[in-house]
């Protein structure tokens, strides 16, 4: 190895002057969160509209009734990376997450990389998820005679002005963020609450119309389609790494963080089976590869509001997904400047609120920008490849950390170490090599921007940096 890149891959940042970070009156978080709070982003992060779609479309295409099977198994992966994530959240309680852990276990580059990707996935995410939410938004107004102009409701380059409604969505939601990390958790807490009340009145009502006739074939694709199907809905999970990004804002992170991460995915994979198990119950399967199978399984019954009730629940939903990703994004964007690797401008605390103000105000700068001009195909062409890289880089922090510091103490231990996070590593990396060739050109590319701006500035000015490094 080159020897200037050997030094780059040496650099890490001790848990002593982490915690000494945290700690500074300069640039130190309010501590807010609870484990309930926290819990509620982690369901926030996860259930979205995936769960009036994705349901539907797995089971038609993939693996039929036994798509209660995928989402268990795609739930086991999760949970694989997610008591990963509660270990070195409860050892490493700082703004940053997989940043962060990186930088403790396998050096400044690795952590600079994986910080990258963190801005990818979260501003993507964010800026697709508000085109989304838009366009419910425009679908429920319209059920009640309310049509709103096509050029308002569409990106510059979707063919409208400005998709207007995403945008002040978005603004809405900096305002909230800047505001208070409680207040926005309390916000969250209550769309999520909502949605959740939404899911469940649609159990209620299909329940009834359950007829288990529909459960036969169970395996019509066999164990292959239940495989599959768990790679098409493994996406349903992702969000509830988001919930570590607010570590520095919690009371008793070694304690609440793990049980954030680990009870938002049991909550969501028990909601996921049910709702696939009355899905597939009240309609043959065959009939579900549809753009809104809940509405239509509920149509079919007579229920002919469904439709509403879906588009609430994917509205609400939407927009909570939307807050947790933006909640995630200006920490690690804080965390990164806090480290010297960006400006030391973006770690500017306000001195009310005691959130990352600027580096949100960023985050939702960009993020309006995109969710005004683009198309959510466009928007969405970056898939959570970031995402499964960021799995990847905890699993293996995990294991690096156990041997280099068996010392520190843990709030939570993975279970079944290094069996687990291994695993976990191995299924996410199988899942990005399972990924179409375009996606991993337009993730490498943003990596190689990412790594052009570390050696132009990061590695000068990091504050780890060695003097005799050129």
């Amino acid at each position: 190895m080159h020897p200037v890149l050997g030094k780059l891959f040496a650099r890490t940042k001790s848990i002593h002057d982490i915690e000494a970070d945290a700690t500074d009156g300069r640039r130190k978080l309010a501590r807010h969160l609870t484990a309930f709070d926290l819990t509620m982003i982690g369901i926030g992060g996860i259930i979205g509209a995936g769960i009036f779609v994705l349901t539907g479309t797995a089971a038609a295409t993939k693996a039929g009734p036994a798509v209660v099977l995928s989402f268990v198994f795609s739930g086991v992966g999760c949970a694989f990376a997610g008591f990963c994530y509660a270990e070195l959240a409860s050892t490493i309680p700082v703004a940053g997450s997989a940043y962060t852990y990186a930088y403790a276990t396998l050096g400044e580059i690795i952590a600079w990389i994986i910080g990258w990707d963190l801005i990818l996935e979260y501003v993507v995410a964010s800026i697709t998820v508000s085109i989304g939410w838009s366009g419910y938004l425009v679908k429920w107004l319209e059920g009640y005679g309310l049509m709103l102009p096509s050029a308002w409701t569409h990106g510059t380059f979707d063919g409208g002005i400005v998709n207007l409604p995403a945008v002040l969505l978005v603004v809405a939601i900096t305002a909230l963020l800047i505001r208070g990390i409680k207040a926005s958790a309390r916000a969250t807490a209550v769309l999520v609450l909502i949605k959740l009340g939404v899911i469940v009145l649609f159990l209620v009502l299909g329940v009834p119309w359950v007829r288990p006739a529909h459960w036969s074939p169970f395996f019509p694709f066999g164990w292959s389609g239940v495989i599959a199907g768990a790679g098409v809905i493994f996406f349903a999970y992702i969000g509830f790494d988001a919930v570590t990004t607010t570590s520095e804002e919690t009371r008793n992170p070694q304690r609440d963080l793990p049980i954030g991460i680990l009870t938002s995915l049991v909550v969501c994979t028990v909601l996921y089976v049910l709702v696939a198990l009355v899905l597939t119950g009240m309609v043959p399967f065959t009939e579900l590869n549809h753009p809104a199978p809940v509405a239509l399984a509920l149509e079919k019954v007579g229920i002919t509001w469904g439709m509403q009730l879906v588009s609430v629940g994917a509205v609400v939903g939407l927009a909570s997904v939307v807050i947790v990703m933006m909640t995630g994004q200006p920490r690690v964007f804080f965390a990164m400047s806090r480290d010297g690797l960006l400006s030391p401008w973006i770690a500017k605390v306000h001195g009310r609120f005691h959130t990352p103000y600027r580096a949100t105000l960023i985050t939702g700068a960009v993020v309006a920008l995109g969710a005004g001009t683009l198309s959510i195909q466009v928007a969405g062409e970056m898939t959570s490849i970031g995402t499964l890289f960021a799995f990847v880089v905890v699993c293996v922090g995990v294991i690096v950390l156990r041997r280099t510091r068996p010392d520190l103490r843990r709030g939570f231990k993975a279970p079944w170490n290094p069996f687990v996070p291994a695993a976990g590593a191995l299924l996410c990396f199988t899942m990005m090599c399972g990924l179409e060739f375009a996606t991993w050109v337009r993730f490498l590319g943003w990596m190689v921007v990412g790594l052009v701006i570390y050696v132009l500035y990061g590695r000068h000015y990091s504050h780890q940096k060695s003097e005799d490094l050129p």
